[in-house]
């Protein structure tokens, strides 16, 4: 019988400059239960974006709001050892500033994601928000520059052409992939549908970091 003395250390994750050295790769921190935790959060920003309490509740919502947030702040740590952002068995590695997807596929033909967008990234009319679509695509495009070139970039512009409503709570297809490699310039192409119907394009320059570069 083996009991939790006996799982492997974590491997720490070593950084230079502006990011990791490599993706971390965890299914561990913040334990057995911060899946649910990740989706609590997400709920109440869907709730939140929507609700309209009235006076006496608003009171009492802000009270145990700000005895949750003084339990978060209690167990703030750095953002290299944080478990949003390197939980890559959650929607969208667990951090929840970024429309949650989870990853289908990639190689060097690029990334294959399904994405769904909440009710959070309000627009309008039930649209996604453009800004999100945006956010959206810089994550799963710096995706695809990482696995073209091996190794981490910073984004150096990102285009984003609409070309039809993108809808809410629906499972969509995004994908994005390297278009031309010119040095440390990655230049990353994408594609957002819902089904056969094209939502957004995007096309963007990514820069190789050099060792240590912020």
């Amino acid at each position: 019988m083996s009991d939790a003395n006996d799982a492997p250390a974590e491997v720490e994750d070593p950084h230079e400059g502006g990011f990791r050295a490599h993706t971390a790769i965890t299914t561990t921190r913040g334990g057995p239960r911060y899946a649910e935790f990740s989706e609590q959060v997400r709920a109440l920003m869907d709730n939140a974006r929507y609700a309209c309490p009235e006076e006496g509740l608003t009171d009492e919502l802000i009270d145990e709001l700000a005895a949750i947030n003084a339990k978060l702040a209690a167990v703030r740590i750095d953002e290299w050892h944080s478990p949003a952002g390197t939980r890559i068995d959650l929607p969208s590695r667990g951090n929840i500033t970024l429309p949650p997807y989870t990853v289908d596929s990639y190689s060097e033909e690029g990334v294959h994601a399904t994405l769904t967008f909440r009710d959070f990234h309000l627009g309008g009319n039930n649209a996604a928000h453009g800004g999100h679509i945006a956010v959206a695509f810089d994550d799963l495009a710096g995706f695809a520059s990482a696995v073209a070139i091996q190794g981490v970039s910073r984004t150096a512009y990102l285009t984003v052409q609409y070309r039809s409503i993108t809808p809410l709570n629906k499972p969509l297809q995004c994908r994005t992939w390297a278009d031309k490699i010119d040095g440390r310039k990655v230049f990353i192409k994408g594609a957002l549908h819902d089904g056969d119907r094209l939502c957004a394009e995007m096309d963007g320059l990514f820069i190789k970091l050099n060792p240590g570069q912020p």
